[in-house]
């Protein structure tokens, strides 16, 4: 009983820190465009840092390295089918009705609604191994709540630039954080899920992290990076390729200084 609430405290704690982007509600709308940019730059960066750099690496660890690539291709098919299937059925507007679309938020960009995916998917597998932390039957609580901060620090870039998305994709950024938020709460459902259904979550946990990880490299080379090349100032764009740069670094970085 101890262990479910002290994996209950750290998974809502780990939620917690997807309001980061509070702080943007503040903000005037120029400033928040001029933001937005490099959120944007930052998020493709860490998102594609994250999979490159911590999801493929833990996939290959659990699963057979020949299963893993197999699964990360099938993420990165589902990803682009989830975005035809928004595409054709929210963001395709026939001619008539384009005016419309821009003047309400049903414009949203598809891209928007695949992060939330990939991210509720990513939050999942967060819970589970903050529980399977917690579980270990020597020294949990040390070791879940040293896991615990190791992913609140991998996460954290993530968040900032998960929120920039959204808002960046048209939602509005009471709507974005709440979003977010929500997203935030499957680390939580991911937890429990672990306590529950124990050996068959960690069966699986290699599987949906590698397509957590197709799903992320899509997101960032097929929908985010292309999105950099809207900018027409050169100065602003060498910003941003430093942004993106950092974004990947900084999840890079924190493999070393919170080894999973």
């Amino acid at each position: 009983m101890s262990n479910l609430i002290n994996i209950v405290v750290a998974t809502c704690v780990v939620s917690l820190f997807s309001l980061v982007g509070i702080y943007a509600l503040s903000l005037k709308e120029k400033k928040l465009h001029q933001t937005l940019l490099f959120l944007v730059a930052f998020s493709a960066g860490s998102i594609l840092g994250a999979a490159l750099f911590d999801l493929v690496p833990e996939a290959i660890e659990l699963v057979e390295e020949s299963v893993v690539f197999g699964y990360i291709t099938l993420g990165f098919i589902i990803f682009f089918f989830l975005e035809r299937f928004i595409y054709w059925y929210h963001g395709h507007p026939h001619e008539a009705d384009i005016s419309a679309k821009i003047a309400d938020q049903a414009s949203t960009k598809g891209f928007a609604y695949l992060n939330l995916v990939g991210d509720g998917i990513h939050n999942f597998i967060d819970g589970m191994v903050i529980a399977a932390s917690f579980l270990i039957p020597e020294h949990g609580f040390s070791v879940g709540l040293a896991t615990t901060v190791a992913v609140i620090f991998h996460e954290l870039p993530q968040e900032m630039g998960d929120y920039g998305i959204l808002v960046y994709g048209g939602f509005k950024r009471s709507r974005a954080l709440l979003l977010n938020f929500a997203v935030a709460l499957t680390v939580v459902m991911g937890g429990i899920s672990a306590v529950l259904f124990i050996e068959a979550v960690t069966a699986l946990r290699g599987l949906l992290i590698a397509l957590a990880a197709g799903g992320f490299i899509y997101l960032a080379a097929s929908e985010l990076i292309p999105e950099l090349h809207e900018e027409k100032s050169f100065k602003k764009s060498v910003l941003q390729f430093v942004v993106f740069i950092l974004g990947i670094t900084v999840v890079w970085s924190l493999g070393f200084v919170f080894p999973e």
